[in-house]
């Protein structure tokens, strides 16, 4: 049918690269409250020596200030999943952004370092429901499309966090006492709690609808795993390397727990506390293997170069700190045309040119010395920055795509264990080499040699990635209609 002028009557198709502005809305919700968990992280991991001094206990004690709160967390994130299926996404945001306020609060009130320990463990709790919901809530709301754009927003506190954490941290501790740490997680709490109570959707499951079972057996296998081996890759660091039993105990205890898991989940699929059977989808596969990658080779390396400043040019905790801001602009300024460019021509490509940028970025590193130009070692991590932001954003968004609204939750608990693993690997091998390279150094010269070794092997194993990003997806085909009516049915219940 046809109007007089020949005109169709047929409805004008959708815009599919217009984002619409609901998700944006609740992009930003999302991230005033996720930049309390992922700032406080990273402050209080400059502030250790701090919390040693004034709560007069030894740095092996104080560092259970952030080993407790990983556990914590690592024992939770598999919860998120069955848990937003039983409470709904908007509440248990709400309760967890609550609980990780509770703990904030208590840790600024800790008066000796068992007690603030102790209140590390509560930040956990609400940290691990918040990291794998911050990307499951807003890709879901996305409903498939433009998940380039979309991820490169709702990440961005994940992507700036270890960079500039230590900044604010840095000037926090140079100018107030070490609890501010903890009370500036307060205003982002509680302005975070109030946007999620009015933009966030109504999500509770219907009243008469099948109550998710808690997979008992599966979260007695996979959340003390997971923890045992972030906590054998902690250790690292303090011990004699990978062979001491304080390191080989856990991880190959964890090693075991995880592998009866995926013995005991494979069979159950969506019984299961985690569908593992995802990973025969080829996107969040490939997607977690670099995710896995991507933790060792462009986070790893953040061990280094902050320890560079500080042991080989100088710098106190607060300079050092500084001179890694070119690297957050860069990330910054990269994450836009990721997130365009992941929905244009698909996350291969982008994520190719992300890893090859960072590979080439941290050569200038290996080659330093004690008295290389400062300006050159910040324009190669200005550029190290927009390696990483390009490869962030296509690595993260392509474990979402053909997936549908129930297995997202499910695809970000795998993609956010995968790379915080990979993070902990990363950081445990390049502290053993960085360890050997410089034991008995005594000049600038002699630590600056070290250093270059242990960012040569930062090099090697960010080349490693770059041809597997060609397993990665290439360009996203649109969700078609009845894809995009199913979707919108699941949201609504």
């Amino acid at each position: 049918m046809s109007t007089p002028h020949g005109a169709s009557t047929a409805p004008a198709a959708p815009d599919l690269d217009r984002v619409d502005p609901a998700v944006w809305r609740m992009a930003f919700t999302i991230i005033v409250g996720a930049l309390a968990v992922v700032f406080d992280t990273t402050m209080v991991s400059v502030a250790l020596n701090d919390l040693s001094r004034e709560l007069d206990a030894p740095l092996a004690t104080i560092q259970w200030v952030s080993t407790a709160y990983l556990l914590a967390m690592f024992v939770t994130i598999p919860l998120a999943g069955w848990a937003q299926s039983r409470m709904g996404g908007k509440r248990l945001w709400i309760a967890a952004l609550g609980i990780f306020l509770l703990g904030s609060v208590l840790c600024a009130l800790a008066w000796d370092a068992a007690s603030l320990i102790a209140f590390r463990l509560v930040q956990g709790i609400g940290g691990g429901i918040m990291m794998p919901l911050v990307v499951t809530l807003v890709i879901q709301a996305a409903k498939g499309r433009n998940i380039g754009k979309v991820m490169a927003t709702v990440t961005l506190p994940t992507a700036l966090g270890p960079i500039l954490g230590p900044v604010l941290g840095g000037i926090i501790l140079s100018l107030a006492d070490w609890r501010w740490i903890f009370f500036v997680n307060i205003p982002f709490c509680v302005l975070g709690g109030w946007l999620a109570w009015r933009n966030l959707p109504d999500d509770r499951p219907a009243p008469d609808r099948p109550r998710a079972r808690l997979d008992i057996v599966g979260l007695l296998l996979l959340s003390p795993g997971v923890a045992a081996i972030i906590y054998g890759l902690s250790r690292v660091e303090g011990s004699t390397g990978f062979t001491s039993a304080e390191v080989l105990v856990p991880l190959i205890g964890g090693l075991a727990l995880v592998g009866g898991f995926t013995a005991w989940a494979l069979p159950r699929a969506n019984g299961a506390l985690v569908n593992l059977r995802l990973f025969r989808h080829r996107a969040l596969a490939s997607s977690a293997t670099l995710g896995f990658l991507a933790g060792i080779t462009l986070y790893g390396a953040m061990l280094l170069l902050p320890l560079y400043w500080q042991q080989v040019r100088g710098e106190d905790t607060l300079g050092a700190g500084l001179l890694l801001i070119p690297q957050g602009v860069g990330a910054l300024i990269a994450r836009t045309r990721a997130g365009d460019y992941t929905d244009r021509i698909g996350p291969r490509w982008v994520a190719f040119a992300g890893f090859v940028l960072a590979t080439a970025a941290t050569v200038p590193f290996a080659l330093a010395t004690a008295d290389t130009s400062k300006v050159l070692l910040m324009a190669a991590l200005f550029v190290r920055g927009i390696g990483m932001g390009a490869a962030v954003i296509p690595l993260t968004g392509a474990a979402y795509f053909g997936l549908g609204h129930k297995q997202i939750p499910d695809a970000s608990i795998i993609s956010r264990v995968a790379q915080q693993i990979g993070g902990s690997v990363g950081t445990a091998v390049l502290a053993v080499i960085l360890q050997h390279a410089t034991e008995g150094a005594r000049t600038p010269g002699a630590v600056a040699d070290g250093f270059g070794d242990a960012f040569w092997w930062s090099v090697a194993f960010t080349a490693v990635a770059v041809p597997l990003c060609l397993l990665l997806p290439g360009r996203p085909k649109p969700p078609a209609p009845a894809e995009t009516a199913e979707a919108e049915a699941a949201i609504q219940g």
